[in-house]
């Protein structure tokens, strides 16, 4: 298996985001969940985005594990690999975004790393270096209060040298307007003056689209699913995918089973959907500081879904408040909080397959990528889109069998995102 285009995603929710627009654009796409076991049959793809946790972790650990799938994908062919980050360049000021992007660029011998998380798609735009959520800079909207990397500073040029040992510069929006003749002979004078690194705007698809056709000439770039959507188009223009587009339909054949709904996310938009959601379906919210004190939450929980699951689907959520959340990184730190909400909703999961669960929706980056590992799936066929950035997935290579699952980024879908999405997966 030959592959045009490689992706190295820092989160599972953020990989399956990356892998719908690349199927949308055109790419036949698997996401894979870490680098495949040999052993693991792939089918004839364009892309493969490998999804990782590296989001939070100590940068020295992000760096060898992007390392590593980097190896793996240039092994396969990829002529491009993008690094795929986070929409709102939630990280902190010792990483990851700076180390990763450095480690990646030196392994392709240098050359310079076009970054952008602009998706105007999803309302994220970049002018003058700056990052706006829906017209607000990230620093004065919602998303600045992200529970593990809170961001403060919506001016990237500015956090990404406080990650970065390379020097970083911006192209502008200007620059970018003008084509990619224009922002080519920008960057020679930038690499000329010893910046490996650069900041890009984009407000509308068409900058990203340019962007994507320059940055498809260099080894390796840094984005979110917006560059990827522009690295998509720029391969089918150039002819060089022949699968005459990519389909769905595989993905999205009956599995049956039973439903259920995990969250974890404490975002304003996965609260309201659990809102709605319990309007039509029982929904259990955990006591957080009861999941910390030990085994007996997840215990009641389980009990709770086993009584119900078999009439319809349920929703078990550990989300809380922002000030809930405050509260007990407060008490208990930071990491360990989140690492308790994790493993319970993962546990959770994981018995709610054992009891029979086939489809599966799981809302926040942190509480997916725990599930999945848990539940040890290799890798996912990309299905229909149920809101932007979320798609169905199917599994590949699974142990319990096919299911159709749903991983959710906190920030994402309509208000009523769990309802549309169980009534997509059959």
């Amino acid at each position: 298996m030959a592959i045009l285009l490689g992706s190295i995603a820092d989160d599972y929710t953020g990989a399956s985001d990356l892998a719908n627009t690349l199927t949308k654009n055109g790419l036949r796409t698997v996401q894979t969940v870490g680098i495949p076991d040999p052993s693991l049959a792939l089918p004839d793809v364009d892309a493969v985005v490998i999804s990782l946790k590296i989001r939070s972790v100590p940068a020295s650990d992000a760096v060898a594990a992007a390392a590593s799938a980097e190896r793996w994908l240039r092994q396969r062919g990829a002529g491009h690999v993008l690094y795929k980050i986070c929409s709102t360049f939630d990280s902190t000021d010792a990483g990851n975004i700076g180390p990763v992007t450095d480690a990646l660029s030196d392994a392709a011998d240098g050359g310079i790393v076009l970054v952008t998380p602009a998706f105007p798609e999803t309302g994220r735009t970049v002018y003058l270096g700056h990052l706006f959520v829906g017209g607000q800079p990230l620093n004065e909207s919602p998303l600045k209060d992200h529970p593990l990397n809170p961001m403060y500073d919506a001016n990237l040029v500015r956090v990404l040298t406080r990650q970065s040992r390379n020097a970083v510069g911006l192209i502008d929006l200007t620059t970018i307007a003008a084509g990619p003749g224009a922002v080519k002979a920008r960057l020679d004078a930038m690499r000329m003056a010893g910046v490996t690194t650069v900041i890009a705007d984009a407000i509308f698809e068409r900058d990203l689209e340019t962007l994507g056709e320059v940055a498809l000439e260099t080894p390796v770039s840094t984005g979110a699913s917006g560059l990827g959507l522009g690295l998509a188009r720029a391969l089918v223009r150039s002819g060089r995918i022949y699968s005459g587009g990519a389909t769905t339909t595989d993905a999205i054949r009956p599995v049956g089973g039973l439903s259920a709904i995990v969250a974890g996310s404490c975002s304003k938009a996965t609260l309201h959907q659990l809102d709605i959601a319990e309007r039509s379906m029982p929904v259990l919210r955990l006591d957080p500081e009861r999941l910390l004190a030990g085994p007996d939450e997840i215990t009641a929980a389980i009990s709770w879904a086993g009584d119900r699951i078999a009439a319809g689907p349920v929703v078990i959520a550990a989300s809380a408040a922002p000030e809930t959340v405050s509260r007990l990184q407060s008490l208990h730190g930071r990491e360990a909080s989140g690492h308790a909400i994790e493993t319970a909703t993962s546990i959770i999961a994981a018995e709610l397959v054992e009891r029979g669960v086939r489809r599966l929706v799981v809302a926040g980056g942190e509480t997916s990528g725990a599930a999945v590992d848990r539940l040890a799936i290799p890798a996912f066929l990309i299905g229909p889109e149920i809101a932007p950035g979320v798609p169905v997935l199917r599994t590949v290579g699974n142990a319990q069998g096919d299911m159709l699952l749903a991983l959710k980024s906190g920030n994402f879908g309509g208000e009523d995102f769990f309802t549309a999405a169980l009534a997509m997966m059959h």
